[in-house]
């Protein structure tokens, strides 16, 4: 048995992002486990409650869930990963529902090493990692 069998790679598509994937890809060469990918498009309904969403925000959303799942595409081509998720919503809530619902046993984020203000309102990687249902690897990300 390995240590871990099913890895979650949260991705963000920010530079330095794939530092982070090409970690992940080791890490599950390495251990033998299933590689996931999720990435999450923060809901964007400024104008009005989640209840009754602006039309130009339903577009708008759609536009980048349409241009995520293109992306995460190419990404899981190139790792050879079979399971891939869009999701919309608050990413570390998403990131760390689709780690017990698919019974991951680590999770791995980039994190840019925010200091000050940013610190203080959370990033999504110290959300997860205080959320999250396993193991939880940040890797450093470089601005």
């Amino acid at each position: 048995m390995t240590i871990y069998s099913h890895i979650l790679l949260a991705t963000d598509f920010s530079s330095g992002s794939d530092k982070v994937a090409e970690k992940a890809a080791q890490l599950a060469k390495a251990t033998g486990a299933n590689l996931s990918i999720i990435h999450v498009v923060e809901y964007m309904g400024f104008t009005y409650t989640p209840e009754f969403p602006a039309q130009e925000d339903l577009t708008m959303e759609k536009d980048l869930v349409k241009s995520a799942n293109k992306r995460l595409q190419e990404l899981a081509d190139q790792l050879n990963v079979s399971h891939t998720l869009v999701s919309v919503g608050s990413p570390k809530h998403e990131i760390c529902n689709m780690a017990k619902e698919s019974g991951v046993d680590i999770i791995i984020v980039g994190s840019h090493g925010r200091h000050g203000l940013q610190l203080l309102l959370g990033s999504t990687a110290n959300g997860v990692l205080h959320m999250a249902p396993c193991d939880v690897l940040a890797v450093h990300m470089e601005e």
